[in-house]
């Protein structure tokens, strides 16, 4: 069978019908081998007895939730390709078409784009429209270096072996993105093609929950991309940090009549071993994600990028710099009998040795819990 024509169904009752026909025609009147299956999410309105009578497959999910109900119609499908929509008549199941030529053509992955094939009035609340989807959709196009302008359109065709193997697994509407963003981070070959959206057919409210789903995504396209939630955040901190701290050290400056002196100091101290902690997290992330699929296995081997012990010695080092800076800060103490110290002078030895012994304890904690990771990858 060539296509199968999916579509999620949770109390679809009043639009199933009327989206199944438009389906087979489609399928009768362009002469293709394909089927439509509906994956139901646990309906309690009838819905599942609606779509066998109008000769429509159905299977039942046992996963709650919009991915749920299409990671298990992908499983179930019986075609080569699958087009998956929305059963709420929103989607034009009649004009498939584009789809299903680019899948011909061989690519894995072909996306609607709404706002370029029209969205009708009143279809898209307004948020959605102008805040939600353009905004994840710019911030997946960064992360990800994608082309794709409508990355939440439910109306998508797939190579269904392609997809499969990509080993989706989240249950929520963060599926959408999940299924572009791990298309694009294993090398897919993935196209759009403008598309349509009317309101749909529904009297009751979408399943959609706009603030906790548009989270969920936003969520997730972070979660894969330790880049921006870590690494880029991290350098910045430890860079401004760095700068800082080296320029206060010298004594105190003043810029635009403002004084900087052992305060700032403090805080740029502070960004020094934020940034380091961050730049850890990232790259034990980096590590994890790395050996358990959650990023591919290409380009770079991190378990031989990475070297443990190097963070363990390097930390070590810091220490003991950091506790020959506390000796030499005690000596100058007891040099006044351990009375009064001119904070201006002291803190600069102080800072930087409690600095060195913070960030070389976090790397020797960050050496070892790579260590840990690796042995867990590695089954012993």
């Amino acid at each position: 069978m060539e296509l199968t024509i999916l579509m999620p169904c949770l109390n679809e009752a009043e639009t199933l019908a009327v989206c199944i026909r438009k389906a087979r025609k489609f399928l009768e009147d362009n002469h293709v081998d394909g089927e439509v299956l509906i994956s139901d999410n646990g309906s309690t309105d009838g819905s599942p007895d609606i779509a066998e009578a109008e000769g429509a497959r159905v299977v039942h999910a046992p996963v709650r939730g919009y991915g749920g109900a299409l990671i298990t119609g992908c499983k179930e499908a019986l075609g080569r390709y699958v087009i998956m929509g929305d059963a709420d008549d929103s989607y034009d199941f009649l004009n498939l078409m584009p789809f299903l030529e680019k899948l011909r053509e061989g690519y894995d992955l072909v996306m609607g784009n709404r706002f370029a094939g029209g969205i009708e009035p009143g279809a898209m609340p307004w948020s959605h429209r102008y805040i939600g989807n353009p905004v994840l959709s710019f911030v997946g196009r960064v992360f990800f270096h994608s082309h794709i302008r409508d990355f939440h359109c439910g109306l998508r065709g797939y190579n269904r072996e392609s997809i499969l193997a990509l080993n989706l697994h989240t249950s929520g509407m963060e599926y959408a993105s999940e299924m572009v963003v791990k298309a694009e981070l294993n090398g897919l070959k993935i196209a759009e093609v403008p598309t349509t959206l009317k309101k749909d057919g529904r009297s009751r409210p979408p399943h959609l929950r706009s603030m906790r789903d548009g989270w969920r995504h936003l969520k997730f396209l972070l979660m894969y991309s330790p880049n921006w939630l870590f690494l880029y955040p991290g350098l910045f901190f430890l860079i401004a940090g760095l700068i800082g701290t080296v320029v206060l050290l010298s004594g105190r400056h003043v810029l635009f009549n403002v004084s900087f002196s052992i305060n700032t100091l403090l805080y740029f101290a502070f960004f020094i071993a934020l940034g380091f902690n961050i730049i850890s997290m990232f790259l034990i992330v980096k590590l994890y994600a790395y050996n358990h699929g959650f990023l591919p296995k290409k380009d770079i081997d991190w378990n031989k990028r990475l070297k443990e012990d190097r963070f363990i010695f390097l930390g070590l080092l810091a220490v003991i710099a950091g506790i020959v800076l506390s000796i030499v800060a005690v000596s100058s103490w007891k040099t006044t009998g351990f009375g009064e110290l001119d904070p201006e002078v002291t803190m600069r030895l102080t800072i930087p040795a409690v600095i060195l012994i913070v960030v070389g304890i976090q790397s020797q904690l960050s050496g070892f819990i790579m260590s840990i990771i690796k042995v867990k990858s590695n089954g012993n």
